[in-house]
């Protein structure tokens, strides 16, 4: 087989196999998203979020920590979750924002440099099959 028609082999086994990682990913990934979402805004999320910031609050002020700063720092505590919901709500959604174009590119450049592994993998495979 030519160099050409074997070059060719390959760029198709790698469009297949990219195709079937963005089948799994497209698939999978919204999936799971929604899963988390569902666990952190369940009832059973709320109390036990609830209960930790109940904690939080006690902690600080067991620790001396004065009235109004605690406060603050619990609120600054439980937006981190809210802020985590409002994040996984966008994935879902398909809202995109600075860091979800970063993370498509870097997913993207990540698959570009797998596939031109494989495919230094493949020649070198080719070129010691060669060579015996």
């Amino acid at each position: 087989m030519s160099e050409e028609k074997e070059k060719k082999k390959v760029e198709v086994e790698d469009a297949e196999e990219i195709k079937q990682i963005l089948g799994v990913v497209s698939k999978e990934v919204p999936a799971l998203i929604r899963s988390i979402i569902a666990s952190v805004f369940s009832e059973e999320a709320g109390r036990d979020m609830g209960k930790a910031a109940g904690a939080f609050y006690k902690e600080l002020k067991n620790s001396g920590m004065p009235d109004e700063t605690a406060v603050k720092m619990t609120e600054n505590y439980i937006s981190v979750f809210t802020s985590l919901g409002e994040v996984m709500k966008k994935a879902v959604s398909g809202q995109k924002g600075a860091k979800g174009d970063e993370l498509g590119e870097e997913i993207s450049r990540k698959i570009k440099e797998k596939i031109a592994e494989k495919r230094r993998e493949k020649h070198d495979e080719k070129e010691e099959e060669d060579e015996d």
